[in-house]
């Protein structure tokens, strides 16, 4: 039986990891930079996300290395009654890892995290080329109700 990694917020020292972790698959190895030391634009978005009390950026260790990230932002909405909503996305597990329920486990902590957070819902977007992510979302109770869009700047 595994042991439970450790979920928790994300510290400036998780940068590297986490930006390796986003490119250790065939889209992310296209949109990102995992050079050593990170792009400045990375160090920012830390800087940024870590500033607001809206937005977590979330790793999973396992024996002292950073196996898992995504980000959560919770935000409210007018629709639904006003109803707070949580965003989640950049959802990655290190590769050599996956299938064996670490994602599940970041997922059900977030997913807490969120109910915690006043969330009546959360939701996230998955990129059409991740069978297997869409899979597991699937298998999480999410729902592919609506269609996602999106555009360039």
């Amino acid at each position: 039986m595994r042991e439970a990694p450790l979920i928790r917020l994300a510290a400036r020292a998780d940068v590297p990891p986490i930006v390796h972790l986003l490119a250790d698959d065939n889209i992310g190895a296209q949109r990102e930079d995992p050079a050593d030391p990170p792009n400045e634009k990375y160090k920012r978005a830390f800087e940024a996300i870590a500033a607001s009390p809206d937005n977590d950026l979330v790793v999973m260790e396992q024996d002292g290395v950073c196996v898992g990230c995504l980000q959560i932002t919770i935000f409210p909405g007018f629709d639904r009654l006003g109803a707070r909503r949580g965003w989640i996305e950049g959802v990655r597990v290190a590769s050599h890892l996956r299938g064996q329920g670490h994602g599940r486990d970041l997922l059900i902590w977030t997913l807490e995290h969120a109910r915690n957070n006043g969330c009546e819902f959360v939701q996230l977007a998955v990129n059409k080329g991740r069978a297997e992510a869409i899979r597991f979302y699937r298998s999480l109770g999410f729902a592919a109700d609506h269609e996602g869009m999106k555009l360039s700047l």
